[in-house]
């Protein structure tokens, strides 16, 4: 007897949506699809690659802003592999980088790349050479890959309409790549060549887990069944519209017969064609008339009331952020900055004047989690400071600062 643990060829099973345990379903089965190597189907596969390489654009744009050079990122190949392929592919010590998905579409999301890569660039933003990976090159690595997933997510959600997709704040590590956490089971795999103006070709790897893989790919190609055209017309209780059907009907006189019902002499009241029987089937439609009196009796019609379909965001988005006010975020006043070398920062000492970027006068940055979102004058209040807001940041100013 089992032990109740799964094997992995039932969590995989599980993961590709698949019933391992030989009981069919109640549902209709699922049409074959064509399986790509690895895992994951070809036609997955190409949504993905043509998604991922829509915004290697946009992001070799913001890569060059960040890093003042010319960076250029091409590709990517994508393919569905498994830790053991992979994992040949990597340099004996990679830097990871994860960020996760926290809803949206949850799952396992990170960026591996080798040292070296990572070093590069690192040194390439702080401009410094022969730079050591330290908690300080971690978090440039990890803002790097926080404009990368930034950039994915605005597509993303344009792409497929979902407005909740988030990402957690990455978090890099330089590990063994035999430590490299990545996901279990068959997985997505996006291998891009950067070019980072130093004349070599830099890889970097995007890892997608197998879930949340399957989740965007299957809304990047449309989702579930759209509405069928040309159905407006039908009243979906059993009743039959008419027009919107595609069967123009003039000359609805009493007595008219309708060919291929099987009713001849068929009448239909409040139509001018009384008489129809409105109790069964409809021989020759094969559709049930359900709601409809017996033959000859008078039939009381009724305009049919339908919902409003439209949807409304104002109600929607008010309840959502009702949900978070009494969030608390870190809000500070920034007077100004500067970049100094470290053999400037260690020779400081008492009474050592600091020269910020900003004029005397100007106005200081308001921030909220290192967000700009206004700006203010000092003021003081009783024996504290405080800031006067004059000027509040404009929603296309603030999209810039997170680009």
């Amino acid at each position: 007897m089992s032990d109740g643990a799964l094997s992995q060829d039932e969590i995989d099973a599980l993961l590709a949506g698949v019933d391992s345990s030989g009981m069919g379903s109640s549902g209709p089965a699922p049409a074959p699809t064509m399986a790509a190597p690895g895992g994951g189907s070809e036609e997955d596969r190409r949504a993905f690659q043509d998604f991922l390489a829509a915004n290697t654009g946009a992001e070799s744009s913001n890569l060059s802003m960040m890093t003042g050079a010319t960076v250029a990122l091409k590709g990517p190949q994508v393919t569905f592999t498994n830790r053991d392929a992979v994992l040949g592919q990597f340099p004996e010590t990679v830097t990871v980088v994860r960020a996760d998905f926290s809803s949206g579409f949850p799952g396992e999301h990170l960026f591996i790349m080798p040292e070296d890569t990572a070093k590069s660039i690192a040194s390439l933003m702080n401009k410094e050479e022969n730079i050591q990976l330290d908690e300080m090159a971690m978090s440039v690595i990890g803002e790097v890959v926080s404009q990368l997933v930034g950039t994915q997510i605005t597509d993303l959600t344009k792409k497929t309409n979902n407005k909740s997709i988030a990402a957690m704040a990455p978090e890099a590590a330089n590990v063994k790549k035999a430590a490299a956490a990545l996901p279990g089971g068959d997985f997505l795999s996006a291998l891009y060549q950067l070019d980072l103006g130093d004349g070599k070709s830099h890889q970097v790897w995007e890892v997608y887990g197998g879930g949340v893989a399957a989740d965007i790919a299957r809304s990047l190609n449309g989702g579930s069944a759209a509405a069928m055209p040309g159905m407006n017309g039908m009243d979906m209780n059993g009743g039959m519209a008419m027009p919107g059907m595609g069967m123009p009907m003039p000359n609805m006189g009493q007595g008219m017969s309708m060919p291929g019902m099987g009713m001849p002499g068929m009448q239909m009241p409040g139509m001018g064609m009384g008489g129809m029987a409105m109790g069964g089937a409809m021989p020759g439609m094969g559709m049930p008339m359900q709601g409809m009196s017996a033959m000859g009796s008078p039939t009381n019609v009724q305009a049919v009331q339908f919902p409003n379909l439209m949807p409304h965001p104002a109600a929607q988005e008010m309840g959502n952020i009702g949900l978070i006010m009494d969030v608390f975020m870190e809000m500070t006043v920034e007077l100004g900055r500067t970049r100094k070398l470290i053999k400037e920062i260690l020779g400081m000492g008492e009474g050592t004047i600091i020269e910020l970027d900003k004029l005397a006068g100007e106005p200081v940055d308001i921030l909220v989690n290192h967000k700009l979102i206004a700006k203010g004058e000092v003021v003081v209040i009783d024996e504290n400071f405080g800031v006067r807001v004059t000027e509040i940041v404009s929603p296309m100013e603030r999209v810039n600062d997170l680009s």
